[in-house]
């Protein structure tokens, strides 16, 4: 739930605040999950959030309007739109590396249902997204995932399934509907 609309944020001077209008909702996170794992169909997100279809349709006009994501027209008849992540939802990546490295660490028993690496030479990536072979600061469309010990062996849905596999970041999910 996102803090309440009649609170006054300019008192605060508090630029967390702030993004918490756009972010500070769990399914609003989770969904930019999926998009930066290369999810970009409404389908495909509600398969594999089980979200309810409004809060989903809320969520991804929210984020569009807000510019996380990029609503784009990839079939005329029916109608059927897909969600690219923009630049200014790959700047979320560095926040949710951290956040499911901080469920990691701190809560117990959290095994790594996926590790992140830099795709350029394979070294798994340091808690802040750096590359601690290379130095640098790793780009989301640069970080393969891979499954980590805690994943499932036979995911439920589809769309788990397929992401399992080593894959980059951002890179497309599924050519066609599932459902």
């Amino acid at each position: 739930m996102t803090l309440g609309k009649d609170y006054d944020y300019a008192a605060q001077e508090c630029s967390i605040a702030r993004a918490l209008e756009i972010i500070g909702e769990r399914w609003t996170l989770l969904v930019m999950r999926d998009a930066l794992y290369g999810v970009r169909r409404y389908n495909h997100f509600a398969e594999h959030l089980k979200i309810p279809r409004a809060v989903l349709a809320a969520r991804l006009r929210a984020l569009s309007e807000a510019g996380l994501l990029e609503k784009r027209q990839y079939q005329h008849t029916p109608p059927r739109h897909e969600y690219l992540v923009t630049d200014r939802g790959s700047a979320l990546w560095p926040v949710l590396r951290s956040l499911g490295l901080w469920g990691r660490e701190c809560l117990p028993g959290a095994e790594p249902l996926r590790t992140f690496h830099h795709a350029d030479c394979g070294t798994e990536l340091g808690w802040y997204g750096e590359c601690p072979r290379c130095g640098k600061a790793v780009a989301p469309r640069d970080v393969e995932t891979r499954p980590g010990p805690g994943a499932l062996q036979e995911p439920g849905d589809p769309v788990s399934r397929a992401l399992r596999a080593p894959r980059l970041l951002l890179q497309p999910f599924g050519t066609e509907e599932s459902t």
